[in-house]
């Protein structure tokens, strides 16, 4: 596995020298574009829009638009728009990670630590464990900076990257039920056909079942054979009365018990 990232994590006046690992992979199936025609591999280009030629990679620039032209930014206006986050991830403060939205978590990965900062590494790992809490900092990936959370998994840290506020968009555009009345019985069964349904999280009893089938189709047709679809059946709603709903969802979970 090849880091992505080496730098160090700020705890306090401890610098832990660090490696990040990408932390997740996709699960998805390799799909690649082809022409309809002769099933040749579709290629992209980066052409310039007025020259309609290729632009070799090592010729393009990033530039922002601001007041009809582009400025035009180069690797070191990167470096000195935050110099010490680049190598660095300081932690700011601490919190409770029950406290986080999940709606601002975006993804993970790995902290390996150097050999000179193994025994600083394992404090913050085993206090991070102990107290339940989760650290805030920032650092800079591919010219950007990220806000993250550093928390312990099993042995190790984790740096998990999270959406700073303005990136949520608000909810004055969603209709939302504040003006739905639920009356207290509704209420009461709703709250049983949760705990009815309640276990402990165990993420490998999910599986990527769509890849999976998606697979098969793909192995069955390799050998000249129709594959078997699973053929969904629509379930109508035996009442439209939302209590007597949730009443036999409630007593048909209690049968499969």
């Amino acid at each position: 596995m090849r880091s992505i990232w080496k730098g160090s994590i700020g705890f306090g006046l401890v610098n832990i020298p660090v490696k990040l690992y990408s932390a997740v992979q996709n699960s998805h199936l390799d799909l690649d574009m082809l022409d309809a025609r002769d099933h040749s591999k579709i290629k992209f280009q980066r052409i310039n829009e007025k020259t309609h030629k290729e632009v070799p990679y090592e010729k393009i620039v990033k530039g922002y638009y601001l007041k009809d032209e582009y400025i035009i930014l180069e690797d070191q206006d990167f470096e000195d728009a935050s110099p010490k986050k680049t190598k660095m991830i300081e932690i700011e403060n601490f919190v409770n990670m029950k406290d986080i939205n999940p709606i601002y978590y975006e993804t993970s990965y790995y902290s390996e630590p150097e050999l000179q900062g193994r025994k600083a590494y394992a404090l913050l790992h085993l206090a991070l464990a102990k107290s339940k809490k989760a650290g805030i900092g920032r650092f800079v990936l591919r010219n950007t900076e990220n806000l993250c959370v550093i928390h312990s998994v099993n042995s190790v840290i984790v740096i998990t990257k999270i959406r700073f506020s303005e990136e949520i968009r608000p909810l004055n555009e969603i209709l939302t039920p504040d003006d739905v009345t639920i009356t207290k019985k509704e209420l009461d069964v709703g709250l049983a056909l949760i705990q009815q349904y309640t276990s402990a999280f165990k993420i490998d009893q999910f599986k990527d079942e769509y890849t999976h089938e998606l697979l098969k189709i793909i192995k069955a047709k390799a050998q000249g054979k129709r594959p078997v679809i699973k053929k969904m059946k629509p379930q109508k709603a035996p009442s439209e009365d939302l209590y007597e709903q949730l009443m036999q969802s409630l007593n048909a979970t209690r049968k499969e018990a």
